[in-house]
């Protein structure tokens, strides 16, 4: 009985359940960039570069191993067991991560300016002693005579 109980009381803390939270939001967070990136961002990139798709970049390393239905794309190449160099996949993930971190920091520099914590700024000045912390210093310093 004492091993669930201890579990129980993990399980229950806070940071756990604030963990938990993090994963379900993040995960939600991450479709709504995964859109961003996918529906809005790539088809702007991709009509500046030329109106290319970067999901069709790739190189053949290997045949496919079935015949091939439909014309020749990434998804049928895929579906048909060809080997391939999917780089294009890749530059639209790399986008995917860059853009996903670059709003993370806005919205943990909100935050943090939200909450007063300027303390990532080195030129800030440190914060003021408190006034009982003096006022002990007094007494000790008084002591010592």
């Amino acid at each position: 009985m004492g091993m669930v109980k201890e579990f129980r009381d993990f399980a229950l803390k806070g940071n756990v359940v604030d963990l938990a939270v993090g994963v379900i939001i993040g995960g939600a967070f991450g479709k709504i960039v995964d859109s961003l990136v996918k529906d809005i961002i790539m088809p702007i990139v991709g009509r500046i570069v030329g109106d290319l798709s970067f999901t069709e970049m790739y190189i053949v390393l290997a045949p496919p191993k079935k015949a091939v239905e439909g014309a020749i794309s990434f998804d049928s190449l895929s579906k048909a067991g060809a080997n391939l160099f999917a780089y294009g996949n890749f530059i639209t993930i790399l986008i995917n991560f860059v853009i996903l971190a670059f709003v993370i920091f806005w919205m943990v520099k909100a935050f943090n300016k939200a909450k007063g914590n300027l303390s990532l700024d080195p030129a800030a000045p440190p914060p003021a002693t408190p006034e009982d912390v003096l006022l002990l210093r007094e007494i000790r310093d008084a002591l010592k005579k």
